[in-house]
């Protein structure tokens, strides 16, 4: 017969075996990708022209969802960009054969308008997923660009 004096002991496992699968779906979106603007124009002249690039770098176990919406809104200061909304169409990465999901990459084109200091406005919308989750991003961003 069991003894009844080795549940308090056993209590504690049993609680954290249960509580175990609630904690690892409690993960904080923001933790599964990264988004970069390596690679945009800082420097341009007046008049001239630039690039704003912005990628999104998920981590392993999660992807941007190609189902759901993704939406790029630019504007500027003193800089005017060829397009001021973007979808995952406009994306120039595109999939590779046998590959499941791609990270999005926006290059866009910008001019300078007078010289001084620019800056370039992005707000980023899409949707980062696991196989348990699927989570409404919201990002936005002011590049400085320096205009001569």
């Amino acid at each position: 017969m069991p003894s009844t004096r080795r549940l308090p002991t056993l209590a504690p496992l049993l609680l954290t075996l249960v509580g175990a699968p609630v904690l690892a779906q409690d993960v904080d979106p923001a933790t599964l990708y990264e988004v970069t603007t390596e690679g945009t124009s800082t420097q341009v002249k007046a008049g001239g022209q630039g690039t704003f690039v912005l990628a999104i770098k998920s981590k392993p176990g999660a992807h941007v969802s190609d189902e759901a919406p993704l939406k790029l809104e630019l504007t500027g200061k003193q800089l005017t960009p060829a397009q001021k909304t973007l979808t995952r169409e406009q994306s120039v990465a595109k999939k590779a054969d046998g590959q499941q999901f791609v990270d999005p990459r926006f290059e866009v084109p910008f001019t300078a308008v007078s010289a001084g200091k620019g800056t370039l406005d992005a707000t980023l919308t899409f949707f980062i997923c696991t196989e348990k989750i699927c989570a409404r991003q919201k990002k936005t961003f002011s590049l400085p660009v320096e205009v001569q």
